[in-house]
């Protein structure tokens, strides 16, 4: 883990959040790598895609968050009743999501599945750690994508079908090949690798609230 300043003061982000699709009930937008989900408590950390949001759509909650490190596409209701409906949707897993990373080393298998249960690491916070006796289970598939040479890294797609904290940050760890750039669970070699954290949100499908359409959205990874 790297060193973390206490208190944590998030660098400012000076890219902007993309409105990807706009209808009266939600908004997909793509997040830019390094800027927080919701204001944390500290005031140097009030900048935020909640905050930024509510500027223009005062009634905007999130449904869900990235890691202020992951960039990619995040799914806005536009009010409190989408919301709940979208939530329940994240509840029972007809969401899926899927993520492109770069990690450190190349791994064996085209294919794969990781399971490692996840808790919180109290002592250790923001850490996550794994944890058979009281840990959630959590649950990650990934296809290799690209494997490139000098450094040796590859580049994977990730399907979580849960959603813990953390979950592809630390599965990525455990199987030895932590995601370039993370600050909490990579070496220090494969931190240092990249510029940011190499984690990217690329599509998320979820069914619309109101027409109960599918719809996939895509947001493609800058790396």
């Amino acid at each position: 883990m790297q060193p973390q300043a206490d208190p944590f003061i998030v660098p400012k982000c000076h890219d902007d959040i993309k409105i990807l699709y706009q209808d009266e009930h939600l908004l997909l937008i793509n997040k830019p790598t390094g800027l927080l989900s919701l204001s944390g408590k500290h005031p140097l950390n009030k900048d935020s895609v909640h905050f930024r949001l509510v500027q223009d759509f005062p009634t905007a909650t999130l449904v869900h968050r990235l890691d202020f490190g992951t960039s990619g596409i995040m799914l806005v209701a536009l009010n409190k009743a989408i919301n709940a409906q979208l939530t329940k949707q994240f509840q029972v897993r007809t969401v899926s999501k899927r993520y492109t990373a770069v990690l450190h080393g190349h791994l064996a298998d085209e294919q794969g599945t990781i399971e490692f249960p996840i808790a919180k690491d109290k002592p250790n916070f923001p850490l996550q750690k794994i944890c058979f006796e009281t840990g959630k289970l959590a649950q990650t598939n990934y296809q290799v994508m690209e494997r490139c040479q000098g450094p040796a890294t590859t580049k994977v797609s990730f399907m979580p079908v849960s959603g813990r904290t953390h979950q592809l940050r630390i599965h990525s760890r455990e199987i030895g090949h932590p995601i370039l750039g993370c600050d909490l669970y990579a070496s220090d070699e494969a931190f240092f690798m990249a510029d940011r954290l190499m984690l990217h949100a690329t599509t998320l499908t979820f069914d619309h609230p109101i027409t109960g359409e599918r719809v996939e959205g895509l947001c493609p990874c800058p790396f």
